[in-house]
């Protein structure tokens, strides 16, 4: 599955236009991990609890949206776009979303 940021693949022509795709995924923060976030805070730096929760929510919205995308019968998805809100306090939800599209070969 080929994913794009942008709205075409250069080189390759769209056979046909399958429609929105999106992936989602909500992750509320451990206890454990806001203590060790509000030291960081304090001295200062990265705080690689978060960096990691974050990289697999991410990687959670893309492949949830890359599944809806192959059951439409997608080889390609353009324009992917990700997005966050709080959903509540203490937690957020991640979305990848796109158009799912057929390339021809």
């Amino acid at each position: 599955m080929l994913l794009v940021t942008t709205e075409c693949v250069e080189g390759r022509k769209i056979d046909k236009v399958l429609g929105l795709v999106r992936g989602n995924t909500i992750r509320a923060r451990h206890l454990g991990r806001d203590v060790m976030a509000g030291l960081r805070n304090i001295v200062g730096g990265e705080i690689k609890d978060y960096t990691r929760m974050l990289t697999q929510a991410r990687d959670q919205a893309i492949e949830r949206m890359v599944k809806e995308a192959e059951g439409l019968g997608a080889n390609a998805v353009v324009g992917v776009r990700f997005t966050t809100s709080q959903t509540m306090s203490g937690a957020a939800e991640i979305l990848a979303y796109g158009t799912a599209v057929r390339l021809k070969e």
